[in-house]
Order: structure tokens, then C-alpha cells, then sequence
């Protein structure tokens, strides 16, 4: 087997989202164009898009990563606009741009429309993400557009599911499709409730951080797979899993967090790299298998396709906004009165990703009878060109439209008093503990580390509301900033000197990496990173 391929597109994929953060322009669409150009390029070998590797390999770890950093009780706040997005939205586009295409490709059966609009109807979980973090929308939008796009995969395959079996010709009708969708559900929540207790135990229970680390890389593939054997939806186990730990994370071992955030960190920015890139790198499988369709106006047949999924979503978007306020005085008592560029973002941020053409790849060739599936590449077509222009006509246009609507964004100077506030009654309670577990004999202190205790509470404490203050006017730094630098500065003359003291045989190098680490781990408490 040759590796080398894998290797340089996850070089290549990493290599190009590191540049991206030096631009102005989010990684999803520099990865994206880059994967097109590279694809033009002469002895670029073949990328295929695999969905038994794609659905089973890569989703399950990217959606685990995005629910574990969402926020449970901002999604139960949401719960009704992620519900109408994530399963009404979806059902609805996969009608509407089923019946357009239906109307505008000659000779293309309903069934096998309704195939396309299936696999085009779900928004990323990976691009919603990934862009809406970039953008820097508000915490409302971004929690239902990231709720939407972890859960509207499960209702887009089962949709898919039903579409198919109606296009081979195995007879399902809506009432099958209907109670799949409910099996599929339900039997996905209850595996990733059955799931989450015991997993959470495992994780608090081990003692090694090595070990906790590793059952954190298998839990989103045995969610999925679980799931999957019991042909429940493997998507909805891993998001109610994650979700879960996610909420109970403080529970476990910090040494265990520290690790993990680290190690999720890595392997979803391969991840998220080398989906987007492989995006791009699909174009020419595409087009070779055109075929007829190259002279028929296949690039009008993407046009009008594309349009149709852009439109399809303010249809939607926008009633459901509006309508339940108008039809429940709850509603309109509980929640504040939206404006029309809420909707509107929402409506523009639906940007497709890799599900949809790993679902579209898994087409079979031929029905019932050995008769090539109709149509087939050319939906791969439309797939592909909707997926590529929602990337980049939508996310390219996404942060100047925020811009140009003026989007209150997140109150910095008010969540930092709050976050002082909380660190304030957390130092207080610290405080009263240190004071009680020092009156016993058995914790005895000599005063010097008592006070270093007391210390390091009282720096705790100030550290946010310094935040707060005014800033040195000659480096702008305020003195919560100039505290890390120094410190910082201070633990590098240590490393220097324990490097020097190595490379003279003073110390050997065991010694060097148990003192580098005391080091990193009080750089790493003097420094908050902030990107």
C-alpha cells in the first residue's frame, strides 16, 4: 500500500490551513480552492473520496470534537429553532430541490431527483463551524447554526436512505421512510444514552492520563459503531455522548483535560484540513464520469441547482422565524423580537461539506436488474459544484455581510466581569477551605507556604479584574498581560540555564525533561492562551 498520497495531502492540507491563519480569509476556503488548483496540477495522484471510510473514519471524531465544545444548555435554549433547522430544513429541501431539479434536468426520474436533494439538503457541521468561529458571530447564531448541523446529518441519510430504495426500485413509501427516521432517532439517542454513564465512569475511574486519552480517541468510532450495528443512527449517538461528557468534563482528572484538549485539538485540524482539501481534490473524478453530460448544460443544470438550495433555505428560514411568534404569546414574552438580518445570516450561512459527497459517492452504480442507477454522475456533479459554491460563494461573503449588517457581537467587557465576578466567589470559597484545612494539626504549613498559598488565590483573583483596568501607555499591555510576559521571560532564563547545565554533562537529559516540565506546566498557569 502506498502511503505516500495520504501523506502529502495531510502535509499539504496542514501546511495550507496554517497559512490561512495568516490571512483574512477562513481555512475551509483556502483548503477548498487549493484542492482545486492542486487537482489541474500533472502527476497530482487520484484522491477518492471513499464513503466507507469518510462516514465511519472521519465524521464520527469531527462531530465528537464540535458537540464536546458546544454548550448543552445554550442548545436546550435553542432547542426549537436547532429542531426546525435540523430536521424541518432538511426534509423540506430535500422536497424542494428534488421537485426543481426534477423540473430542470430532462429525463431525470423523481426518485433519483429526490436522491440529490437528499444528499444536498445538510448543511457542515465542520464549515458551520469552523466559519462562524472565524466570523465571529453571536453566540446565538452560532449555537443554532452549530446545534443545526450536528444533528440534520441523521434526518439528510435517512432521508437519502428512502430516496434510494424508492429509485431501485424496492418500493418504500413515505410511511416506511417516516418510520425509519423514528427508529433512527430514537435508536440513536437511547445507544448514546446507554452509552454516555458508563463511558463517563471509565473516563473518571482511570488513573493514567495516557489511558483516559486513549478512550477518549475510541469513543466517538464505538457511539458510531454501536449505533450503527443496532441500525440506529450512529450520528445522534455520537452528538448525545459528547454533549454529555462534554457537560461533565469537569469531573476528570485535570492532568486528563490538559492532555485531551491537546490531542483533540491535533486531530481535528488534520481532520478538518484534509476533508477540505479533499473537497477541492474530487474535481477531476467528477468530471470524468460527466460523461453525456458535458455538452447538455450540465453548468447550467449546477447553476440552477445551486440557486434553488440557497433560495429553499430564506424560504424556510424565515417563516419559522417569524410564524411561531406570531402564533404563541409565550413565545413572544420569552424570547427577544428578531430582526430580519438574524434570519438572514442564518438563511446565507448554510454552507454544504464533505457528508454530502461522501453520501453522494455511495450511490450504487446499477438498481434492480443490473440497469446503471439514472443519472448518477451527473448527480455527483451537482453535488460536488453545490458543495464548492456554497464554500466559497457563501463562506467567502459570510464575514464582510456580518460586517455590513452590523451584528452586535459578543460583549468582551461584559463577559470579563462576569468571568472576574465568578473567580471572585470561587477565591472566596478557596480562601474559607485553605483557612479551615489549616486549624487542623494534621495540615500543618510552615507560614512562608501558607502565604504562598494565600498568594497564589490572590493573584487568581486580580488577574481578570486587571483585565478590566487601564492599560501601561507605553506597550498597551494591561498589568495582567505584563505579569505573563515576565513571568514568561523569567521561566526562559531557567530552561536556558537547565540546557546549559545538560549540554555541560551537569544533568542528563531524564533530568532535563522533569525540570522542562515543572516549567511548561507554571509557564502554562502564568499564560492563558488566547487564540
Amino acid at each position: 500500500m502506498n502511503v505516500l498520497p495520504l501523506l502529502l495531502l495531510v502535509a499539504g492540507s496542514a501546511a495550507v490551513a496554517g497559512a490561512a491563519r495568516r490571512t483574512p480569509i477562513p481555512a475551509p476556503l483556502l483548503l477548498v480552492t487549493a484542492g482545486l488548483a492542486v487537482s489541474y496540477l500533472p502527476g497530482v495522484p487520484e484522491y477518492t473520496l471513499e464513503p466507507d471510510i469518510v462516514l465511519p473514519l472521519v465524521l464520527p471524531p469531527l462531530l465528537y470534537t464540535a458537540a464536546a465544545d458546544s454548550s448543552y444548555l445554550d442548545l436546550r435554549a435553542q432547542l426549537r429553532p436547532v429542531a426546525l433547522l435540523s430536521v424541518g430544513y432538511v426534509l423540506f429541501a430535500t422536497l424542494v430541490v428534488g421537485w426543481a431539479a426534477y423540473l430542470i434536468v430532462p429525463d431525470l426520474p423523481l426518485t433519483a431527483a429526490l436522491v440529490l436533494g437528499a444528499v444536498v439538503a445538510p448543511p457542515d457541521a465542520v464549515a458551520a463551524t469552523a466559519v462562524a468561529r472565524r466570523v465571529g458571530l453571536p453566540s446565538r447564531i452560532t449555537t443554532i447554526l452549530q446545534g443545526e448541523s450536528l444533528v440534520n446529518d441523521a434526518t439528510a441519510i435517512t432521508a437519502y436512505k428512502v430516496a434510494l430504495a424508492a429509485a431501485v426500485g424496492e418500493g418504500a413509501t413515505w410511511a416506511d421512510g417516516v418510520r425509519e427516521f423514528a427508529l433512527g432517532a430514537v435508536g440513536g439517542v437511547v445507544v448514546g444514552l446507554l452509552l454516555m454513564v458508563p463511558i463517563h465512569w471509565l473516563r473518571t475511574h482511570l488513573k493514567e492520563a495516557l489511558l483516559q486519552n486513549t478512550l477518549s480517541l475510541l469513543i466517538p468510532f464505538v457511539a458510531y459503531g454501536t449505533a450503527e450495528w443496532a441500525h440506529a443512527s450512529g450520528v445522534l449517538a455520537v452528538v448525545v455522548v459528547a454533549l454529555y461528557l462534554g457537560y461533565h468534563n469537569w469531573q476528570v482528572d485535570f492532568a486528563t483535560r490538559l492532555q485531551e484538549e491537546a490531542v483533540w485539538r491535533m486531530v481535528s485540524f488534520i481532520l478538518e484540513s484534509a476533508v477540505f482539501a479533499l473537497i477541492g481534490l474530487q474535481l477531476p473524478v467528477v468530471l470524468r464520469g460527466l460523461g453525456e453530460y458535458e455538452g447538455r448544460g450540465a453548468a447550467w443544470y449546477a447553476v440552477a441547482v445551486f440557486a434553488v438550495v440557497v433560495v429553499s433555505r430564506f424560504l424556510w428560514v424565515y417563516p419559522v422565524t417569524f410564524v411561531p411568534r406570531l402564533l404563541s404569546r409565550r413565545i413572544r414574552e420569552r424570547e427577544k423580537n428578531p430582526t430580519w438580518k438574524v434570519p438572514f445570516v442564518i438563511s446565507w450561512a448554510g454552507m454544504r461539506g464533505v457528508v454530502s459527497l461522501a453520501v453522494a459517492f455511495s450511490i450504487p452504480r446499477t438498481v434492480h436488474g443490473g440497469a446503471p442507477f439514472p443519472s448518477r454522475t451527473l448527480i455527483l456533479f451537482l453535488t460536488f459544484t453545490t458543495v464548492i459554491g456554497t464554500l466559497v460563494v457563501q463562506g467567502l461573503t459570510l464575514p464582510p455581510l456580518v460586517r455590513l449588517l452590523r451584528l452586535p457581537g459578543r460583549d468582551t467587557q461584559a463577559e470579563t466581569l462576569a468571568e472576574a465576578n465568578a473567580q471572585a466567589q470561587a477565591s472566596r470559597a478557596a480562601e474559607q477551605r485553605l483557612e479551615d484545612l489549616l486549624r487542623d494539626e494534621h495540615n500543618a504549613l510552615p507560614p512562608p507556604l501558607a502565604d504562598r498559598l494565600r498568594n497564589v488565590l490572590e493573584r487568581r483573583r486580580n488577574a481578570v479584574w486587571e483585565r478590566l483596568g487601564a492599560v501601561n501607555p507605553v506597550t498597551g499591555e494591561t498589568a495582567d498581560d505584563t505579569y505573563r510576559r515576565l513571568s514568561r521571560a523569567m521561566i526562559g532564563a531557567e530552561r536556558e540555564v537547565f540546557v546549559r547545565l545538560r549540554n555541560h554533562r551537569y544533568i542528563d537529559d531524564e533530568m532535563l525533561r522533569t525540570l522542562l516540565r515543572r516549567l511548561d506546566l507554571e509557564e502554562a498557569a502564568a499564560y492563558r492562551e488566547t487564540v
